[in-house]
């Protein structure tokens, strides 16, 4: 029968006659047959099934060996013995070598038909041994599939025994790192992942029933990909493993693997490089989440330089694989994490910006809504990168042009998802014996450490730094090769903004900026260094321009080199339209106002006027105990204001036009306060003639408004502007030299505000000379701060136009506070020019704690102030709904209850507290109750943003110059930002080792950050507020 089988087969009758003929050969099998004759069977079916030429030979093997051997067990039995088998497996048949899968396809077949037969137990020892024999040799995708399809069958097989179990797992983990696709085409690919597929199908199996081998063959994985042959590359099918790790074992084994000391940083880089490799395989699952969970525990033990090397190796292959469907979710989250993370420097993202557009574009043609999502999500991580990067408007403009009809997040979205991400902001999954990582603070703000009793500049640097439109101004700057003080304050705030540093050290500007009459390492005034300060940068300013302009009228130059030095001096320093005249500096622009005193003999009726420039106005306190004795006297109202000291910073202007900013005060007493100077030479001007009310109502308007103040329980900052703006009676010892009258004679003294100032500066003047024991004493009356100020500005109304968000005076309004234009009412009949309400917002508040000016601690309070909301604010959502007057009237409210009662909703962390190194959220309400809640802590400098004002600074730019509203940075600038960061980062990756190094012999302890409203805020020690004098020694060195 075996001779005719196989005479057909090979004959060249027709096919269907064979199957005909076949099928009743089959049937056959159900009759009794001989030893030899089914041996016979058995030997002809197994040649046809392993060495038949062609399918049709090959299928009538398995039919008839399917047949026979189940009507015929024992005989196959004892034909399908460990002989067979074991050469089958070792030497293979005949021409077919062992290793074709097909060698598995027939002892699979035999397996079935003998699993109820006692000797099947034999044979599965045998594959045991024969299984891991196969996969220690490496077998092809092909034959490893088929392996592992019968062992997933027939799972006893598979290797018994922990020690033979997992070495079979570790083994079959290297013979996938051998894995070769053996085509291009999409059919062999599909084969090629189903057959990686089935292999890690059995892993899975095998890790399920033995939990044990799971860990070793994980380490395996992690030994194959970290290794550093250049000879072998392990393959990416490695990737299908992950799907079946755990996603609860990430914690562990990243712990495990980024403190495991044996590890070395070439072996991590390499894995993880391997790993961002595997976002190629296109069916596995969960590959983005490991790489990122590894990513942040690097980040977390502070390998910077890991992630550094890997970042800029890999970025560009991990974008590129969003041109893919089936990977692009886990590239875009890997590539979004990469990006967002490195945040010292622009070169990884400026790595793929050239290739943004073509994918936008992509994108855009796909029209799918899939596209169309991931379009979204890429956009909103470009403009994060963009806004964290601004100054690049050659690379970002065409990015901007492409993604323009595409939704932009918000600044605040921006500044949350910037500061979630960085590497400092990982935290660490050590013991707490390692000390935090000292990355920024989630405000995203950067501290200023404190050099040994510097608190006083700290506090108003960072008030300078939060007051938007000046920074801005101050980094637009172009001062290459300048050694000035506004260059060396224009570094500083490029670091503020742009480092990672949790706080700078702000040594060179300390070292240029300090008065020369200041010690150091003892505390200071911060109104005197404030004035200082920006005395220095005007003054400078001035010169720079003088010297530029002798420079230029001394040289011959020709028609180009005229226009470059044009050019340059139109970008030395902004010159912003926004007071008037051009020649202004930078300083008077920002903070420069005009005041002018008034003097009217109240005999002749003669006045006499001055106009001065200002930086800060000093209000003096309105005291209690001046008033008890208040009578008709003038005189003695007098003295109300002359116990104390109203001081004003001005600049007198000279006929020539030029302005010199110096210290002035109005003081008809005799306390001293800081640089004290007396106004004098007034200059006389045309006199008003229409002065018709009486001297006793105007000692009476004085009377009644002192006693308004002193009646009220807590003074508000509009009271003491209120006093500061008030008529004063010049009588008795202080009465006033009369030119036409050539006497002394009783005088009145008016000061208004003709020209108001960008930002207003206040200070409450709270520290006072006490003769009797000769120390400076501070008033430490809490005065409410109000979070919308309204500034009284007297001018022509003829030729001066309405300054936007200023309401008309022509409208009484019900007084229910302090009404500022009955008030300062002049004392004659209306004159021609007449009050207008100019409105303030609240900026930035500096406190002082403590109880001397010489001792105690300065800290500030700020928030984000722009002109270029409806509101001023950093955002919009709280735009202001400035309603006419009458409509006032019909509330009973005034412009300015209503406009702080709409900005009191402020957005959440809007306000920051600086102090020293540590800055931290904060909240308006913390802000108004410090006085209260901690009596030595009161405000002393005040910082108010005009309303409405965006001071000639277009922020908005439409070919997004600058993105982030923060001009570009000079390149020499953002040059030495990044090297400082990788020096930061390498500083906090030295320390982190040397402290792990360390860990298990030393005891630290860790103590946490406080939150501003639950500790005073502190105070100023040798090394200062907690900030030292430096950095560690450990932190400073540099490899």
């Amino acid at each position: 029968l075996d001779k005719s089988l196989e005479g057909l087969v090979s004959s060249s009758h027709p096919l269907p006659l064979k199957r005909v003929i076949v099928r009743r050969v089959v049937e056959s099998a159900e009759t009794p047959l001989s030893q030899a004759q089914c041996r016979a069977m058995f030997a002809l079916s197994t040649r046809l099934v392993l060495q038949g030429p062609d399918p049709f030979q090959r299928q009538v093997g398995r039919q008839v060996l399917e047949a026979y051997g189940r009507y015929h067990r024992a005989e196959f039995e004892a034909f399908f013995n460990r002989g067979l088998v074991l050469g089958l497996l070792q030497r293979g048949y005949g021409e077919l070598s062992n290793r074709d899968p097909a060698i598995l396809d027939y002892i699979q077949a035999g397996l079935r038909l003998i699993m109820s037969c006692p000797s099947v137990l034999e044979l599965f020892e045998l594959l045991q041994v024969e299984a891991l024999r196969l996969v220690c040799e490496r077998p092809a995708p092909p034959l490893c599939a088929r392996l592992c399809q019968l062992l997933g069958d027939f799972p006893q097989c598979l290797p018994r025994g922990r020690k033979l179990s997992l070495a079979f797992c570790q083994q079959l983990v290297r013979s996938i790192a051998h894995f070769q696709s053996q085509g291009s085409r999409e059919a062999e690919l599909r084969l090629y992942v189903s057959q990686v597929t089935q292999v890690s199908g059995l892993l899975r199996s095998v890790w399920k029933a033995e939990p044990d081998t799971l860990l070793p063959s994980l380490q395996e994985l992690f030994a194959v990909i970290s290794a550093a042959d250049t000879s072998f590359e392990p393959s990416v099918a490695l990737a299908s493993l992950v799907q079946h790790i755990p996603l609860q074992m990430i914690t562990v084994l990243i712990r495990s693997l980024t403190t495991d000391p044996n590890v070395k940083d070439a072996s991590m880089t390499q894995a993880l490089c391997r790993m961002i490799d595997w976002l190629s395989w296109p069916l596995a699952q969960h590959v983005e989440t490991w790489v990122i969970a590894l990513l942040k525990g690097l980040a977390a033990v502070q390998k910077f330089t890991i992630l550094i090397d890997v970042t800029l190796l890999k970025i560009e292959l991990v974008f590129n694989r969003l041109w893919f469907p089936l990977v692009r979710p886990g590239a875009l989250a890997v590539l979004s994490h990469m990006l967002l993370s490195f945040q010292h420097s622009p070169e990884a993202f400026h790595l793929i910006v050239p290739h943004v557009v073509s994918l936008v574009h992509s994108f855009k043609r796909d029209g799918l809504p899939s596209s169309t999502a991931f379009l979204m999500q890429l956009t909103e991580l470009i403009h994060c990168m963009m806004y964290h990067y601004s100054g690049f408007p050659e690379l970002y403009e065409p990015i901007l042009e492409a993604v323009k009809d595409m939704p932009k997040p918000t600044e605040e979205k921006i500044k949350l998802i910037l500061s979630q991400s960085a590497w400092t902001s990982q935290s660490s999954s050590l013991p707490s014996c390692l000390s935090r990582l000292s990355g920024k603070s989630e405000t995203g703000k950067t501290g200023l450490i404190n050099l040994g009793n510097t608190c006083y500049m700290n506090s108003v640097i960072q008030a300078l730094f939060m007051a938007t439109d000046f920074r801005r101004h101050v980094l637009s700057l172009n001062l290459n090769g300048c050694n000035s003080l506004m260059r060396k304050l224009q570094h500083l705030f490029a670091f503020l903004a742009h480092t990672q540093r949790e706080a700078y050290a702000p040594r060179i500007f300390f070292e240029a900026s300090r008065p020369p009459w200041f010690t150091p390492r003892s505390q200071q005034d911060c109104s005197e260094y404030l004035r200082f300060l920006l005395d220095r940068l005007h003054e400078e300013e001035r010169t720079l321009k003088a010297l530029s302009s002798t420079k230029t009228s001394e040289s011959i130059m020709n028609e180009e080199s005229q226009k470059q030095e044009a050019v340059h001096k139109a970008q030395v320093f902004a010159e912003a339209p926004c007071m008037g005249s051009g020649e202004r500096t930078l300083i008077e622009k920002m903070f420069g106002g005009k005041l002018k005193t008034t003097i009217c003999c109240l005999n002749c009726k003669s006045m006499s006027q001055k106009e001065e420039a200002f930086t800060d106005l000093s209000l003096a306190f309105c005291p209690p105990t001046s008033l008890e004795n208040v009578g008709p006297k003038c005189v003695e109202c007098s003295e109300v204001k002359d116990d104390y000291v109203v001081q004003t910073n001005t600049s007198a202007t000279s006929p020539a036009g030029e302005t010199l900013l110096n210290n002035l005060e109005v003081n008809g007493g005799c306390d001293t306060i800081m640089n004290e100077g007396t106004i004098k030479d007034f200059s006389t001007e045309p006199n008003s003639e229409n002065t018709t009310n009486s001297e006793l109502n105007k000692v009476q308007d004085n009377r009644d408004m002192s006693q308004r103040l002193v009646g009220k329980n807590t003074l508000s900052v509009t009271d003491l502007l209120n006093y500061f703006l008030a008529p004063e009676i010049l009588s008795g010892d202080n009465k006033y030299y009369c030119e036409k009258c050539a006497s002394l004679q009783n005088a009145e003294k008016t000061m208004q505000i003709i020209e108001e100032p960008e930002y207003l500066i206040l200070t409450l003047l709270r520290f006072s000379y006490d003769p009797k024991c000769h120390i400076r004493r501070k008033i430490l009356d809490n005065v409410s701060l109000p979070l919308v100020l309204e500034l009284p500005v007297k001018r022509a109304t003829s030729s001066l136009a309405v300054v936007s968000g200023g309401w008309s005076v022509g409208v009484e309004f019900s007084d229910i506070g302090e009404n500022l234009a009955k008030k300062l009412k002049p004392s004659g009949a209306d004159e021609v020019t007449c009050p207008q309400l100019v409105p303030y917002v609240l900026s930035s508040v500096v406190v002082h704690s403590g109880v001397s000016s010489e001792s105690g601690h300065y800290y500030s309070y700020a928030r984000n102030v722009t002109g270029s909301g409806p509101s001023g604010l950093c955002h919009q959502s709280t735009a202001l709904s400035l309603v006419s007057p009458q409509d006032k009237l019909l509330t009973e409210e005034s412009p300015c209850t209503v406009v702080e009662n709409e900005l009191d909703t402020e957005m959440p962390r809007e306000w920051f507290l600086f102090n020293d190194s540590r800055v931290t959220f904060t909240s308006f309400q913390s802000v108004q109750k410090i006085t209260s809640r901690f009596p030595k802590d009161t405000a002393y400098v005040l910082f108010y943003k005009k309303q409405n004002s965006t001071c000639g600074f277009n922020t908005n730019s439409a070919n997004g110059l600058w993105v982030n509203g923060d001009p570009p940075l000079q390149k020499d600038l953002m040059d030495a930002i990044t090297k400082d960061n990788k020096l930061y980062l390498q500083e906090q990756e030295l320390s982190a080792r040397t402290q792990a190094l360390q860990a298990a012999s030393a005891s630290c302890s860790f103590r946490p950050n406080g939150f501003d409203d639950n500790d005073p805020p502190g105070s100023c020690g040798p090394t200062g507020g907690g900030g030292g004098g430096g950095f560690s020694t450990v932190g400073r060195l540099v490899f």
